[in-house]
């Protein structure tokens, strides 16, 4: 992700209108490319809060909400907030109507074709999977935030669990699938968000679904499980060893990066690690070196 300079901030020219001839052509020209970021990742990802949008290309929070509220006002977002008996809840945002034109008009397809519908991306204000959609995205948008700030290191691959149920559903449906990428090294992984939810049994389980992808690809990827508190977190180690699947676990401190050194290799007793240091080659799974591969076919 480039800077925040770099997308240009202002609304270019006034708001285009239903009415006016050709309105996405005129939308186009007033969207930055951080814009169309944003517009990407909700497609994508479906449902990111301020704070989230923020660590993907802005400097600050005010600065995002202030665009974000010019892009609600145009369709290209839409947004929500959940109640709260503690105060007001963030806004949760997800793709608007004009924001789904753009990336049909992206892909040379109508937005039939991309299977998007206003009406599925307003039900996620009330979907019992909301909390653990915006903490998993919130573990991406905080590599994200890190990849800005510190060079050398980018979030190569961002793959949805929907994108990865496409390509693996039949054998195995990761939360995301991604590429971590600091100073050189390269670490593919299969990202499991935990919320405490499944019994340990079903979380060793998927470890077997796991193996079956390494051996239909041909080679092990790092699955990487994280929990929310360190209680969950040391009875899952218990279970989680297997001896074709690489795993490391960690809980990640709130708002924290999570490429800090919070992960430990379930049967490594050395001290939690960066995430960078699972693609370091003494990290072995059975006298096998782990390499760069990607899990992808």
């Amino acid at each position: 992700m480039r800077r925040e300079g770099s997308h240009g901030e202002g609304w270019v020219g006034p708001p285009w209108t239903a009415g006016r001839e050709d309105p996405l052509y005129q939308l186009a020209g007033r969207l930055t490319e951080r814009d169309r970021i944003i517009c990407r990742l909700l497609f994508d990802h479906r449902v990111l809060t301020t704070a989230q949008i923020t660590d993907i290309g802005f400097d600050s929070a005010r600065k995002a909400q202030a665009r974000l509220a010019i892009l609600h006002a145009h369709g290209v977002v839409d947004r929500f907030r959940l109640r709260s008996w503690s105060g007001t809840s963030p806004y949760h945002f997800t793709l608007g109507v004009a924001g789904a034109a753009v990336i049909a008009a992206e892909r040379g397809v109508t937005v039939a074709d991309l299977g998007w519908h206003k009406q599925t991306a307003a039900a996620l204000a009330t979907n019992r999977q909301l909390a653990h959609l915006v903490g998993c995205n919130g573990v991406f948008t905080r590599l994200v935030r890190t990849a800005r700030t510190r060079p050398g290191c980018a979030l190569d691959q961002w793959w949805s669990a929907r994108r990865c149920a496409g390509v693996w559903g039949e054998i195995v449906r990761p939360d995301a699938y991604a590429v971590w990428v600091d100073d050189g090294v390269r670490l593919p992984f299969c990202f499991e968000y935990d919320t405490g939810t499944e019994t340990l049994a079903r979380l060793a389980h998927k470890l077997d679904g796991y193996a079956r992808l390494s051996q239909a690809v041909g080679h092990a990827t790092w699955v990487l499980f994280a929990f929310g508190t360190p209680g969950r977190h040391a009875a899952a180690r218990r279970v989680l060893a297997h001896p074709q699947v690489p795993v490391a676990t960690a809980v990640i401190p709130p708002q924290s990066a999570p490429d800090g050194p919070w992960w430990q290799a379930v049967g490594d007793h050395r001290p939690p690690c960066r995430l960078a240091d699972l693609g370091h080659p003494s990290r072995v799974l059975g006298g096998r070196i782990l390499g760069d591969s990607a899990a992808h076919p």
